[in-house]
């Protein structure tokens, strides 16, 4: 047993402070370059946020016209972004001259659009001279936007779109199209609700704004730190504790943020030195640490930001989506604590002792009320209460019962009392700061939707998803494995350039028409492709959480990014199960509540009970050990049988248990061999 001690919940001294810079600089890839301002700017930045988080609670309740919701989010998220993100990194921490100018265009076209009144829409198949102006403006607005958060990327990949609408006509079959002139693509994208204001800043506006805000919330109220707290007293004291943690903390802490490399980032800071101290090495470990950020963009209740799209694509309930995602959720959990088990007895790793704070029982039993706001969000949907209205409620909850305890108020009880000045309490309570941050943390997200919103204008307008669809289909020969094998290729692909919520919008229209036409469930079809677009959190060059876990482990930050797909490659061919069999659709437990009431459970248990046996022997295969280090040969059943077990075939099914228990029959008999080491 190590002598070696981990505290709870602290950034370990092995953490180096140029570590967790480095692993700022990730987080900055991700979400832009900061500006850190002082005095009257940063108090001014502090009070638009707060306000904007305020107006959009206040709409979760009101009503308010759909078009003017859209505007005044872009107009906000515009405003913040030029104050917030500098032009370069040498101009950072201050406001310069030319960001006053973006910022007022940006509330200037949405003035604009409210003054116009129902007139402005009217006029959208012929606008006139001023539209067109405000119209293009916007544009460029959004492409500065999306550059000084995003990076160039996403701003290339949507003017690549654009000049495919203008150019059309110049294009060789099939992609070829009339063309449209400047006016028609303004009408289209400025003047209607199918491109800039439509589908992704319909979300970004009433959903993930509200989802930031509510994960604003139990972030300081002391939720967060509970989380991890919990995780470390419950799973301490074996061996297999410290990838156990790791496991739990990151879905209790990711579930409610929905961020892959904030998760890593938080946990990793803690956690990484222990995991040094029983034997994974350092690019092991920040794979570990990634694999388990990546669980926060699929698991509930908040799943990411695509997850409210997927909703909004389908026209279903999120809870729908939420409960969509739960066996596929609990099944990239359990190939992460297989990788995790076979990790001890494969590289022979030692006790780790921790030293517990407190008990896990004498934590919940003080901090429970944090388990209810989490779980509170579902609560409120099952008793039908929409969407807005659930996490707002829950938002509510989590404020409430943070008075509880006088560590977790979000208002200080002296302050309450009167015992404070009334400015400078409430300038340093958890509320500002969670009203503040939550509409920080949506600045980069929303300015992708809004961005992605043109790209969706051009497949709209110019019909290119059926275009790409039926290309897609010919090259497949009409085979729904082949396509399935394509749409991943090409989601994969995408997402090597662009984030998730990005890479979902532009293969949603444009790779899932293919397998919707042959006969696929619309359900099915996009949470296969919201599935391979997380990929994108864990594939080079925008790896973001492989490479920020390994700025804190010390590893390298390739071969980080490939133990990182070690652990979670079992888990995502399980996707292939949705679209390659109807049996197979018992996993997303058939899309809605209404069709599970009249679902064959035998027959979702089945399923769930193949994919998780799949799942064993293809994490078995990879990491070369079952009940002991496995022959090339046994490896290679392993892998075999994991990809037929996916395969949802009685005859497929049947071979591959047959191969798991030849493997282990063929080990059960070398059980007096010594193992290899």
């Amino acid at each position: 047993m190590s002598d070696d001690v981990t505290l709870l919940h602290r950034p370990a001294p092995e953490v180096s402070a140029e570590a967790l810079q480095r692993a700022e600089e990730m987080i900055e890839r991700e979400e832009g370059v900061h500006n850190k301002l002082s005095g009257w700017l940063a108090a001014l930045v502090t009070v638009v946020a707060v306000v904007m988080s305020l107006f959009h609670l206040y709409t979760a309740y009101a009503i308010v016209r759909p078009e003017h919701l859209r505007a005044i989010h872009v107009a906000f998220v515009l405003v913040l972004t030029f104050m917030i993100f500098p032009v370069a990194r040498r101009f950072r921490h201050r406001v310069m001259w030319w960001d006053w100018l973006l910022a007022l265009g940006g509330l200037a076209t949405a003035a604009y659009l409210i003054a116009g009144g129902d007139e402005f829409f009217d006029r959208s198949i012929e606008p006139n001279d001023w539209d067109i102006v405000f119209g293009i403006g916007l544009a460029i607005l959004i492409l500065e936007a999306m550059r000084r958060t995003t990076g160039w990327i996403m701003p290339f990949i949507s003017v690549c779109f654009l000049l495919y609408a203008f150019f059309g006509e110049y294009l060789p079959a099939p992609w070829t199209h009339k063309g449209y002139e400047i006016p028609r693509l303004v009408g289209h994208m400025y003047m209607t609700l199918e491109g800039i204001y439509g589908t992704a800043i319909n979300v970004s506006s009433t959903l993930i704004i509200l989802f930031t805000i509510y994960g604003a919330f139990l972030q300081f109220s002391g939720a967060g730190k509970f989380y991890i707290d919990f995780s470390f007293s419950a799973m301490g004291g074996r061996p297999t504790s410290a990838g156990r943690t790791v496991t739990l903390a990151s879905f209790l802490l990711g579930g409610p943020s929905g961020s892959g490399v904030a998760t890593t980032v938080t946990l990793g800071a803690v956690a990484a030195p222990m995991l040094a101290k029983v034997g994974y090495s350092k690019n092991e470990a920040g794979g570990l640490l990634a694999a388990g950020g990546l669980g926060a963009i699929i698991s509930p209740p908040v799943l990411g930001a695509a997850a409210f799209l997927i909703a909004e694509f389908l026209k279903i309930s999120y809870l729908d989506v939420i409960l969509m995602a739960v066996i596929p959720t609990c099944l990239y959990y359990l190939a992460l604590f297989i990788m995790v088990e076979i990790d001890v007895r494969k590289f022979g790793m030692k006790d780790a002792v921790f030293e517990r704070v407190e008990s896990a029982w004498s934590l919940t039993k003080k901090y429970w009320f944090h388990f209810l706001s989490l779980v509170s969000i579902i609560v409120f949907m099952m008793m039908g209460f929409s969407p807005e209205l659930s996490v707002f409620w829950a938002t509510v909850v989590a404020f409430v019962t943070s008075f509880l305890r006088r560590d977790c108020a979000m208002l200080s009880y002296d302050w309450l009392r009167g015992r404070e000045p009334i400015a400078r309490g409430f300038a340093d309570s958890g509320l500002l700061k969670a009203l503040d941050g939550g509409s920080r943390a949506v600045l980069n997200v929303a300015a992708t939707c809004a961005g992605a919103g043109l790209i969706v204008g051009v497949v709209t307008l110019t019909g290119l998803g059926l275009k790409f669809s039926s290309i897609v289909l010919a090259y497949a020969g009409n085979s729904l494995l082949l396509t399935a094998l394509y749409t991943a290729l090409i989601v994969w692909i995408v997402g090597l350039a662009v984030p998730v919520t990005a890479s979902y919008i532009i293969c949603a229209v444009i790779a899932a028409p293919a397998l919707i036409a042959l006969k696929v469930p619309e359900y099915a079809a996009h949470m296969f492709i919201f599935y391979y677009a997380v990929l994108s959190e864990v594939s080079p060059p925008t790896a973001l959480s492989p490479f920020a876990a390994a700025a804190i482990t010390g590893g390298d930050p390739y071969k980080t990014t490939l133990q990182c797909w070690k652990y979670t490659t079992p888990a995502f061919l399980v996707p292939f199960m949705f679209v390659l069999d109807p049996s197979g659709q018992g996993l997303l437990l058939m899309g809605s509540t209404k069709a599970l009431a009249g679902a064959d459970w035998g027959s979702i248990a089945m399923v769930t009970f193949t994919a998780a046996a799949g799942i064993g022997a293809l994490a078995a295969g990879f990491q070369g050990w079952l009940l002991r280090r496995t022959l090339l040969v046994e490896r290679l059943m392993l892998i075999i049988a994991g990809f037929l077990l996916v395969y949802p075939d009685r005859t497929t099914d049947a071979v591959g248990f047959g191969l798991i228990a030849l493997v282990l029959a063929w080990q059960y008999m070398r059980r007096q061999e010594v193992p290899r080491r």
